[in-house]
Protein backbone atom coordinates (compact mmCIF):
# COMPACT_ATOMS: atom_id res chain seq x y z
CA UNK A 1 0.00 0.00 0.00
CA UNK A 2 2.83 2.39 0.94
CA UNK A 3 4.66 1.47 -2.25
CA UNK A 4 1.58 2.30 -4.29
CA UNK A 5 1.25 5.60 -2.47
CA UNK A 6 4.92 6.40 -3.11
CA UNK A 7 4.44 5.54 -6.79
CA UNK A 8 1.52 7.95 -7.03
CA UNK A 9 3.48 10.66 -5.24
CA UNK A 10 6.43 10.10 -7.55
CA UNK A 11 4.14 10.49 -10.57
CA UNK A 12 2.74 13.72 -9.15
CA UNK A 13 6.24 15.04 -8.49
CA UNK A 14 7.33 14.08 -12.00
CA UNK A 15 4.30 15.85 -13.46
CA UNK A 16 5.09 18.94 -11.40
CA UNK A 17 8.66 18.99 -12.74
CA UNK A 18 7.45 18.66 -16.32
CA UNK A 19 4.96 21.50 -15.84
CA UNK A 20 7.66 23.72 -14.32
CA UNK A 21 9.93 23.13 -17.32
CA UNK A 22 7.07 24.08 -19.65
CA UNK A 23 6.33 27.24 -17.65
CA UNK A 24 10.01 28.32 -17.70
CA UNK A 25 10.30 27.84 -21.46
CA UNK A 26 6.94 29.56 -22.00
CA UNK A 27 8.11 32.62 -20.05
CA UNK A 28 11.36 32.69 -22.05
CA UNK A 29 9.34 32.40 -25.26
CA UNK A 30 7.18 35.34 -24.19
CA UNK A 31 10.30 37.42 -23.59
CA UNK A 32 11.64 36.42 -27.02
CA UNK A 33 8.27 37.19 -28.60
CA UNK A 34 8.54 40.84 -27.59
CA UNK A 35 11.47 41.25 -29.99
CA UNK A 36 9.58 40.08 -33.10
CA UNK A 37 5.92 40.78 -32.37
CA UNK A 38 5.82 44.35 -33.72
CA UNK A 39 7.44 43.56 -37.11
CA UNK A 40 5.16 40.52 -37.40
CA UNK A 41 2.02 42.57 -36.73
CA UNK A 42 3.14 45.12 -39.34
CA UNK A 43 3.79 42.28 -41.80
CA UNK A 44 0.31 40.83 -41.27
CA UNK A 45 -1.27 44.26 -41.63
CA UNK A 46 0.47 44.73 -44.99
CA UNK A 47 -0.34 41.24 -46.29
CA UNK A 48 -2.42 40.82 -49.43
CA UNK A 49 -5.61 40.06 -47.47
CA UNK A 50 -5.32 43.22 -45.35
CA UNK A 51 -3.29 45.83 -47.23
CA UNK A 52 -6.41 47.54 -48.60
CA UNK A 53 -8.06 47.70 -45.17
CA UNK A 54 -7.83 50.61 -42.77
CA UNK A 55 -7.33 49.31 -39.25
CA UNK A 56 -9.04 51.23 -36.47
CA UNK A 57 -8.71 51.13 -32.69
CA UNK A 58 -12.14 51.49 -31.09
CA UNK A 59 -10.66 51.46 -27.59
CA UNK A 60 -7.41 52.87 -26.24
CA UNK A 61 -6.39 49.36 -25.13
CA UNK A 62 -6.99 47.65 -28.50
CA UNK A 63 -3.38 47.95 -29.80
CA UNK A 64 -2.08 46.62 -26.48
CA UNK A 65 -4.51 43.67 -26.60
CA UNK A 66 -3.42 42.80 -30.13
CA UNK A 67 0.22 43.11 -29.09
CA UNK A 68 -0.13 40.81 -26.08
CA UNK A 69 -2.35 38.28 -27.86
CA UNK A 70 0.25 37.97 -30.61
CA UNK A 71 3.04 37.54 -28.04
CA UNK A 72 1.03 34.79 -26.35
CA UNK A 73 0.36 32.99 -29.65
CA UNK A 74 4.02 33.21 -30.64
CA UNK A 75 5.09 31.89 -27.24
CA UNK A 76 2.68 28.98 -27.60
CA UNK A 77 4.07 28.11 -31.02
CA UNK A 78 7.69 28.41 -29.89
CA UNK A 79 7.03 26.32 -26.78
CA UNK A 80 5.03 23.59 -28.54
CA UNK A 81 8.08 21.31 -29.15
CA UNK A 82 8.98 21.57 -25.46
CA UNK A 83 5.39 20.84 -24.43
CA UNK A 84 5.24 17.78 -26.68
CA UNK A 85 8.62 16.53 -25.46
CA UNK A 86 7.61 16.90 -21.81
CA UNK A 87 4.38 15.00 -22.48
CA UNK A 88 6.39 12.27 -24.19
CA UNK A 89 8.89 12.17 -21.31
CA UNK A 90 6.05 11.80 -18.81
CA UNK A 91 4.37 8.86 -20.59
CA UNK A 92 7.48 7.21 -22.06
CA UNK A 93 8.33 5.12 -18.95
CA UNK A 94 5.15 3.14 -19.63
CA UNK A 95 6.18 2.41 -23.22
CA UNK A 96 8.43 -0.26 -24.66
CA UNK A 97 11.87 0.77 -25.90
CA UNK A 98 10.75 0.45 -29.53
CA UNK A 99 7.65 2.52 -28.80
CA UNK A 100 9.76 5.21 -27.13
CA UNK A 101 11.93 5.59 -30.23
CA UNK A 102 8.96 5.63 -32.58
CA UNK A 103 6.80 8.06 -30.59
CA UNK A 104 9.73 10.45 -30.08
CA UNK A 105 9.67 10.98 -33.84
CA UNK A 106 6.07 12.23 -33.54
CA UNK A 107 7.27 15.52 -32.05
CA UNK A 108 8.86 17.07 -35.18
CA UNK A 109 5.99 15.66 -37.26
CA UNK A 110 3.46 17.29 -34.94
CA UNK A 111 5.22 20.67 -35.08
CA UNK A 112 5.41 20.47 -38.88
CA UNK A 113 1.70 19.62 -39.17
CA UNK A 114 0.79 22.49 -36.83
CA UNK A 115 2.72 24.96 -38.98
CA UNK A 116 1.24 23.40 -42.13
CA UNK A 117 -2.25 23.92 -40.72
CA UNK A 118 -1.47 27.56 -39.95
CA UNK A 119 -0.03 28.09 -43.44
CA UNK A 120 -3.01 26.46 -45.17
CA UNK A 121 -5.56 28.49 -43.23
CA UNK A 122 -3.68 31.80 -43.57
CA UNK A 123 -2.59 31.68 -47.21
CA UNK A 124 -5.56 29.82 -48.70
CA UNK A 125 -8.63 29.94 -46.48
CA UNK A 126 -8.35 33.32 -44.76
CA UNK A 127 -8.19 35.44 -47.97
CA UNK A 128 -11.34 33.74 -49.29
CA UNK A 129 -13.16 34.30 -46.01
CA UNK A 130 -12.17 37.98 -45.93
CA UNK A 131 -13.20 38.43 -49.56
CA UNK A 132 -16.58 36.86 -48.84
CA UNK A 133 -17.21 38.98 -45.75
CA UNK A 134 -16.23 42.25 -47.39
CA UNK A 135 -18.13 41.36 -50.55
CA UNK A 136 -21.24 40.65 -48.48
CA UNK A 137 -20.90 44.04 -46.80
CA UNK A 138 -20.55 45.73 -50.19
CA UNK A 139 -23.63 43.97 -51.58
CA UNK A 140 -25.64 45.14 -48.58
CA UNK A 141 -24.39 48.70 -48.96
CA UNK A 142 -22.55 48.58 -45.66
CA UNK A 143 -19.31 50.49 -45.16
CA UNK A 144 -16.99 48.18 -43.24
CA UNK A 145 -14.99 49.77 -40.44
CA UNK A 146 -12.35 47.26 -39.39
CA UNK A 147 -11.18 47.22 -35.79
CA UNK A 148 -7.62 45.99 -35.42
CA UNK A 149 -8.51 43.95 -32.34
CA UNK A 150 -11.46 42.29 -34.09
CA UNK A 151 -9.37 41.66 -37.21
CA UNK A 152 -6.65 39.79 -35.35
CA UNK A 153 -9.17 37.90 -33.22
CA UNK A 154 -10.84 36.76 -36.43
CA UNK A 155 -7.45 35.82 -37.86
CA UNK A 156 -6.65 33.68 -34.81
CA UNK A 157 -10.13 32.16 -34.93
CA UNK A 158 -9.53 30.96 -38.48
CA UNK A 159 -5.89 29.89 -38.30
CA UNK A 160 -5.26 28.38 -34.86
CA UNK A 161 -8.00 25.72 -35.06
CA UNK A 162 -6.43 24.45 -38.28
CA UNK A 163 -3.08 24.13 -36.59
CA UNK A 164 -4.77 21.85 -34.05
CA UNK A 165 -6.88 19.96 -36.58
CA UNK A 166 -3.78 19.13 -38.61
CA UNK A 167 -2.55 17.17 -35.56
CA UNK A 168 -5.11 14.47 -36.35
CA UNK A 169 -2.69 12.03 -38.08
CA UNK A 170 -0.18 12.20 -35.22
CA UNK A 171 -2.86 11.87 -32.53
CA UNK A 172 -4.53 8.86 -34.14
CA UNK A 173 -1.19 7.19 -34.82
CA UNK A 174 -0.15 7.72 -31.20
CA UNK A 175 -3.45 6.30 -29.90
CA UNK A 176 -3.08 3.35 -32.25
CA UNK A 177 0.42 2.57 -31.04
CA UNK A 178 -0.88 2.67 -27.47
CA UNK A 179 -3.66 0.25 -28.38
CA UNK A 180 -6.44 2.70 -27.50
CA UNK A 181 -7.90 2.75 -31.02
CA UNK A 182 -7.51 0.53 -34.07
CA UNK A 183 -7.80 1.25 -37.81
CA UNK A 184 -10.86 -1.00 -37.85
CA UNK A 185 -12.54 1.22 -35.26
CA UNK A 186 -11.60 4.37 -37.17
CA UNK A 187 -13.16 2.95 -40.32
CA UNK A 188 -16.26 1.87 -38.41
CA UNK A 189 -16.87 5.36 -37.02
CA UNK A 190 -15.98 7.09 -40.29
CA UNK A 191 -19.47 8.51 -40.90
CA UNK A 192 -19.59 9.98 -37.39
CA UNK A 193 -16.12 11.46 -37.82
CA UNK A 194 -17.20 12.96 -41.16
CA UNK A 195 -20.22 14.55 -39.51
CA UNK A 196 -18.10 16.07 -36.72
CA UNK A 197 -15.59 17.45 -39.22
CA UNK A 198 -18.45 18.81 -41.33
CA UNK A 199 -19.82 20.66 -38.29
CA UNK A 200 -16.37 22.00 -37.39
CA UNK A 201 -15.96 23.29 -40.95
CA UNK A 202 -19.36 24.99 -40.75
CA UNK A 203 -18.41 26.72 -37.50
CA UNK A 204 -15.17 28.28 -38.75
CA UNK A 205 -16.22 29.28 -42.27
CA UNK A 206 -18.78 31.74 -43.68
CA UNK A 207 -22.03 30.29 -45.04
CA UNK A 208 -21.00 29.93 -48.68
CA UNK A 209 -20.43 26.61 -50.40
CA UNK A 210 -16.97 27.43 -51.78
CA UNK A 211 -15.45 28.35 -48.42
CA UNK A 212 -17.16 25.41 -46.75
CA UNK A 213 -15.81 22.95 -49.31
CA UNK A 214 -12.34 24.47 -49.03
CA UNK A 215 -12.37 23.47 -45.38
CA UNK A 216 -14.42 20.27 -45.42
CA UNK A 217 -12.58 18.48 -48.22
CA UNK A 218 -9.08 18.89 -46.69
CA UNK A 219 -10.42 17.77 -43.29
CA UNK A 220 -11.98 14.63 -44.78
CA UNK A 221 -8.77 13.89 -46.68
CA UNK A 222 -6.84 14.46 -43.47
CA UNK A 223 -9.01 11.91 -41.67
CA UNK A 224 -8.49 9.32 -44.41
CA UNK A 225 -4.73 9.95 -44.37
CA UNK A 226 -4.85 9.56 -40.59
CA UNK A 227 -6.63 6.21 -40.90
CA UNK A 228 -4.06 5.06 -43.47
CA UNK A 229 -1.13 6.13 -41.28
CA UNK A 230 -2.77 4.53 -38.24
CA UNK A 231 -3.08 1.30 -40.23
CA UNK A 232 0.66 1.31 -40.93
CA UNK A 233 1.40 1.97 -37.26
CA UNK A 234 -1.00 -0.79 -36.21
CA UNK A 235 0.69 -3.36 -38.46
CA UNK A 236 4.11 -2.39 -37.13
CA UNK A 237 2.85 -2.64 -33.56
CA UNK A 238 1.36 -6.07 -34.22
CA UNK A 239 4.61 -7.23 -35.83
CA UNK A 240 6.62 -5.95 -32.88
CA UNK A 241 4.36 -7.76 -30.42
CA UNK A 242 4.64 -11.00 -32.41
CA UNK A 243 8.42 -10.66 -32.47
CA UNK A 244 8.47 -10.06 -28.72
CA UNK A 245 6.34 -13.15 -28.08
CA UNK A 246 8.65 -15.26 -30.22
CA UNK A 247 11.64 -14.09 -28.19
CA UNK A 248 9.85 -14.90 -24.94
CA UNK A 249 8.87 -18.38 -26.18
CA UNK A 250 12.41 -19.14 -27.41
Amino acid sequence: MNQNQMTILEHIDELRKRLMIIVVFFVLAIIGGFFIVEPLINLLQNAASAKELTMNAFRVTDPFKVYMNMVFVLALIFTSPVILYQIWSFVSPGLLERERRVTLGYIPASVFLFLAGLAFSYFILFPFVMKFMLGLSGNMGIQSTIGINEYFQFLFQITLPFGLLFQLPVVLLFLTRLGIVTPMLLKKIRKYAYFILFVIAALITPPDIVSHLMVTVPLLLLYEISVWIAGIGYKKAQAAEAEQREKEDA
